[in-house]
């Protein structure tokens, strides 16, 4: 896994993206609202490294709406347990039913 920047995101700590989106498991589904957390270089590998984390999880499509880079720890749960997840090199997945 990639961990440094490769391009103009020169952040001092970690840099831990939250993907905002719904995932579909069948055909029809009404879908399921997530938020995604994890540690990448970049935006476009958050997005390749969640949709392959989706993937493996039975997820068959998913609309990602939006992508940004958290700059403080969460203290709340489920976030904080998986901004250490993502820190720890782990996609993290929160499912909201």
């Amino acid at each position: 896994m990639i961990t440094s920047p490769d391009n103009d995101n020169n952040s001092e700590g970690p840099m831990v993206f939250i993907i905002i989106g719904k995932g579909y498991e069948s055909d029809g589904s009404e879908g399921v609202e997530m938020h995604i957390m994890l540690r990448a270089a970049d935006d476009d590998t958050a997005v390749r490294e969640a949709l392959n984390a989706l993937s493996e999880e039975g997820f068959i499509e998913a609309d990602l709406d939006q992508i940004g880079m958290l700059t403080e720890v969460p203290e709340e749960e489920p976030h904080a347990s998986a901004y250490q997840g993502a820190l720890d090199g782990e996609v993290s997945i929160i499912r909201f039913n």
